[in-house]
């Protein structure tokens, strides 16, 4: 089995472990920062890749204090977005919390993930699933937490949660599912080109 995270099996990837999760943390750091709310640095074109970088941490960064680190990264966005008025109140309610359990479920599947992983496209199938079923328990605990617990709407019901799944639920697993294949094609690219150049530098 080939591993996920990019430090773990240095003979099939010879790059230096501490420079690779530093490398990587940064990356998704910087997708946060550029896709997450309105604010100095974001890319209001591109969706919110927040869901993304807590699986992808799950998968690819070692240390379990990436999961609390980019939920404070995620929350001080929020709140300098919310200080320089760019963004309402509406989504910072009592449910927040749902939010940390949402990102934590993420993180856990992209942790998941990374035990299943095998390279090539024999594992699409693999990752789809995971994708599905972590995206399905992501969208529950903090939509559902938002609906039922926010006091945003005064009367919730199962069925009125049920009927906004089909027009908020595609777009949420899309949007992940579409970060995530590209951040898994250019890992694949690194891989292939330093597992290419190893052999060259052994004999130079």
């Amino acid at each position: 089995m080939s591993t996920l995270r990019l430090t773990a099996n240095p003979t099939a990837l010879p790059l230096d472990a501490s420079r690779a999760q530093i490398l990587v943390a940064t990356a998704l750091a910087t997708l946060m920062i550029c896709t997450r709310g309105q604010h100095f640095a974001s890319v209001n074109a591109l969706p919110s890749a927040s869901w993304a970088v807590f699986f992808l941490a799950g998968a690819m960064l070692r240390p379990m204090w990436a999961l609390p680190a980019f939920f404070v990264l995620s929350s001080l966005l929020d709140f300098a977005s919310l200080a320089s008025g760019t963004i309402t109140d509406w989504c910072l309610s009592p449910a927040y919390w749902a939010v940390a359990l949402a990102y934590a479920a993420l993180w856990l599947g992209g942790t998941l993930y990374a035990r299943l992983h095998r390279d090539g496209w024999r594992g699409v199938p693999r990752l789809a699933l995971v994708l599905v079923a972590t995206a399905s328990l992501a969208y529950l605990i903090s939509k559902g937490g938002f609906y039922f617990f926010s006091g945003r709407y005064p009367e919730p019901t199962l069925a009125g949660f049920i009927t906004r799944i089909p027009q908020y639920y595609p777009r949420s697993l899309g949007t992940l599912a579409g970060y995530v294949g590209v951040a898994f094609a250019i890992r694949a690219l690194v891989v292939g080109i330093v597992v290419r150049a190893a052999p060259r530098s052994a004999h130079a």
